[in-house]
């Protein structure tokens, strides 16, 4: 059985409690053992941490110590798997390059605020995470990101410069794999609340990105 921490705070206006427990309870229907905390302490648990195989962080603008980010550093390196979506990791632990470097990526802005209409372009079809899924329009935050050249980019958006005109058509990833070691890393800045994954495509593409990073068919 496959077993997922979800570590849920920071900054309330990100449901992080309530978007941790929608897709704990979804991993439960696939067989996962999840549980969801409200802190970073149990990051310092080794021998926790040795029987995991996914961390979700959901903790925007929420603070860690580097002796937190050295044990999660560790154990993805080692083979745990470490995905999340929107600011509850992208936003996350903003302070600590470190973690920056694992995720693949930090948010730095959202043009328009969460009332902005945009088309996510899926990219890659025969991917695990993104098979079967269209390309599709959503309203909602439109990230825009600093990311690592060496992602895999699964989906991305291009901004069309309506509050920014020197951003017009500017092409930005939604959502990314990559390697932490041996841990399998996945993002998505899709899923501003929880109502967000009320979308189908959203929804699937989130779940499916949990459970390719904790190596489940």
């Amino acid at each position: 059985m496959k077993k997922t921490l979800f570590i849920a705070g920071g900054w309330e206006g990100h449901q992080p409690f309530e978007t941790s427990n929608l897709f704990a309870e979804l991993l439960k229907a696939d067989g996962f053992e999840t549980e969801v905390s409200s802190t970073v302490e149990s990051l310092l648990d080794k021998e926790y941490l040795d029987t995991l195989d996914l961390i979700v962080p959901c903790y925007t603008m929420g603070e860690i110590s580097q002796d937190q980010v050295d044990a999660l550093d560790k154990v993805v390196r080692t083979g745990c798997g470490l995905a999340g979506w929107h600011g509850g990791m992208g936003d996350a632990f903003r302070q600590n390059p470190r973690y920056q470097f694992m995720t693949g990526g930090q948010w730095v802005d959202h043009p328009g605020n969460a009332t902005k209409k945009y088309r996510v372009n899926i990219l890659d079809r025969h991917h695990p995470i993104t098979e079967g899924i269209e390309s599709f329009d959503i309203v909602s935050e439109q990230y825009y990101m600093h990311t690592d050249l060496g992602n895999r980019v699964l989906a991305n958006t291009m901004f069309d410069g309506e509050f920014y005109p020197w951003i017009e058509g500017t092409v930005m990833p939604v959502a990314w794999t990559r390697s932490w070691g041996t841990g399998r890393v996945f993002y998505s800045s899709l899923g501003h609340q929880l109502s967000d994954f009320d979308n189908p495509a959203i929804r699937r593409l989130t779940l499916n990105g949990l459970k390719w990073a904790a190596r489940s068919d």
